[in-house]
């Protein structure tokens, strides 16, 4: 388990000391990704502080923008604004392409110069690496991969099944 505690870096919404923590492997240009997340927003607000979710890099490679939208959300996280990058990439996730991404930057108010040098560079490929490594080695095969509480948690991402699935350990 210990892969699976809040790491400094994590992208963390909510306290460290939660009644359970969610640890989500994901890949912004996934589809069942995109359908989890408000089944996860649902879920804090319902539980408040109650409540954490991590979010670490697993971008697929059938999924040919996954990386570069990765690379977006790091390089706004640079800026302070990972979360609500990672929130318009699920909401433009139909036109996702590399042209989308410094339109989503421009958007949210970020420094563009800063953002361009953090894509053209790929300053944040290896970090991206090295958590989608982690990943794989904890068995998460696919998308979304979440482990509650350290634990793995094999079903579906749909709304009943991953509440019914935080429920059992609250």
């Amino acid at each position: 388990m210990s892969q699976l505690q809040i790491v400094e870096g994590d992208h963390v919404r909510g306290s460290p000391d939660a009644d359970i923590v969610i640890v989500e492997y994901a890949d912004f240009q996934c589809p069942y990704c995109a359908r989890a997340r408000p089944t996860l927003d649902e879920l804090k607000h319902r539980y408040g502080e109650r409540i954490t979710l991590v979010y670490r890099h697993l971008p697929l490679e059938m999924h040919p923008y996954a990386e570069a939208a990765a690379e977006a959300a790091e390089a706004a996280a640079a800026q302070g604004k990972f979360w609500e990058m990672h929130d318009a990439l699920f909401e433009h996730q139909a036109q996702m392409a590399p042209a989308q991404l410094p339109l989503l930057a421009q958007q949210l108010g970020l420094d563009a110069a800063r953002f361009d040098e953090d894509m053209s560079t790929r300053r944040h490929r290896e970090r991206i690496r090295a958590q989608a490594e982690e990943g794989k080695s904890l068995g998460a095969r696919g998308t979304p991969s979440f482990f509650i509480n350290g634990e793995r948690y094999h079903g579906d991402s749909d709304r009943e099944s991953l509440t019914a699935a935080v429920e059992r350990y609250l």
